[in-house]
């Protein structure tokens, strides 16, 4: 097992990584255009989506269908983007649409691609 050497960024014994956030959005499909502008508007360089299913407060989502599915957006970028874009959610669409984000750290090689 290897030690985080947090002052020098990496993994000891490892490649060089740097710290970035993992943010991921799960909500209905609908928003998908909408929350894709939102994004690009704080200035997001890029963002994953895929189908997603599962249970949960909401109830059952299959993601057969357009107007009963779920959508996984996933931004890797800085803490203080993380940040913004959990005011974002929270202020404009929490109240009125189902919608969980979360985030943690994760390490990224490449890190010129997440600016």
């Amino acid at each position: 097992m290897t030690i985080e050497n947090s002052q020098q960024g990496h993994l000891q014994g490892q490649p060089r990584k740097y710290n970035s956030m993992l943010v991921t959005i799960v909500t209905e499909s609908s928003l998908e255009s909408q929350l894709s502008r939102e994004l690009e508007g704080l200035g997001v360089q890029g963002y994953t989506i895929t189908d997603a299913r599962g249970k949960g407060e909401s109830g059952s989502r299959n993601a057969g269908w357009d107007a009963d599915s779920n959508i996984r957006v996933e931004v890797i970028c800085s803490e203080s983007m993380s940040e913004t874009i959990a005011e974002l959610l929270e202020e404009k669409y929490y109240p009125n649409f189902a919608m969980v984000m979360y985030s943690h750290g994760v390490f990224v090689l490449r890190p010129e691609k997440f600016k």
